[in-house]
């Protein structure tokens, strides 16, 4: 267990310090291009310490996207290791973006990779994929619980495609999704003062009152910014769970770099809009 506490713990108390704000590491080419920089290892490690360096110190959680990273192979990691190293030095949570999942010793070693505590990737939590069964998390459950980190399970995700298989409707009248998030309530019970099981949920999805969003653990809120969604729509779309929402924000600060003073701003503003619109939902 982390001497800090539990994620669900800690998540809360960045949170309440910090804003309720997530930016994604996303060096994906276009914005190293965006940024002045070459696709290759030297332009990614710029980038990424420029984010860390601006914005590690002052925002709750950072996401680094691992994809992007292992693009450019063990060089590649090398920079992403030592991302998570200096933003984690300098109080931010790093949420490692890799979307994991598999069975048995598998996944256990998918969880072993970010989760334990030595690993070269340690980071405070994890995207987990289910859809091999909600049963073939629970070596990283275990691991998590273990290590005082967390996992962020999809759930209800923001892209199109998604609903194919997350509304789908079981034998017993439930959809997928709906099954997802009652896994992690009963994960998350009697834990104070929030859960570390959180679900990803996305902001674009609209009404999603028929879905009981109330699992007392953290929702990973993709779809602020770019992909269309605002802070103001959080509290039509999370109702009362939207305390407990991590909004996403990754282009919509990230546009505004290299300038340091310029990517604090940004994410000053999103947490500051995000804040009232807490307040008022």
């Amino acid at each position: 267990m982390s001497p800090l506490g539990p994620f669900g713990a800690r998540l809360r108390r960045a949170m309440d310090e910090r804003g309720p704000l997530c930016v994604g590491i996303d060096p994906h080419a276009s914005l190293l291009t965006e940024w002045g920089l070459n696709d290759d290892v030297a332009g990614l490690e710029r980038f990424s310490r420029t984010v860390v360096e601006a914005l590690a110190d002052r925002v709750a959680v950072l996401k680094p996207q691992i994809a992007f990273f292992e693009r450019f192979g063990s060089r590649g990691l090398a920079v992403l290791e030592k991302s998570v190293e200096e933003a984690r030095a300098a109080g931010a949570l790093v949420l490692m973006d890799a979307k994991r999942g598999d069975i048995g010793s598998t996944m256990a070693a998918y969880a072993e990779s970010f989760l334990r505590k030595d690993a070269p990737l340690f980071s405070d939590a994890l995207t987990v994929s289910p859809y091999l069964g909600y049963g073939s998390l629970r070596p990283a459950v275990e691991l998590a619980r273990e290590s005082g980190t967390g996992l962020f399970v999809l759930a209800l995700t923001s892209n199109p495609e998604g609903g194919e298989v997350q509304h789908a409707v079981r034998s017993d009248g439930r959809s997928v999704g709906a099954t997802m998030l009652a896994h992690l309530a009963a994960e998350n019970a009697g834990e104070e003062p929030l859960g570390s099981f959180g679900a990803v949920v996305g902001a674009t999805l609209g009404d999603l009152s028929s879905y009981d969003l109330g699992i007392h653990g953290p929702l990973l809120a993709p779809g602020i910014g770019a992909q269309g969604a605002t802070p103001a729509d959080l509290p039509r779309v999370f109702g009362s769970a939207v305390r407990n929402v991590v909004p996403n924000v990754s282009r919509g600060v990230l546009r505004h770099g290299p300038d340091v003073v310029a990517l604090r701003g940004a994410a000053e503003r999103f947490a500051q809009e995000i804040r009232a619109a807490v307040a008022t939902g």
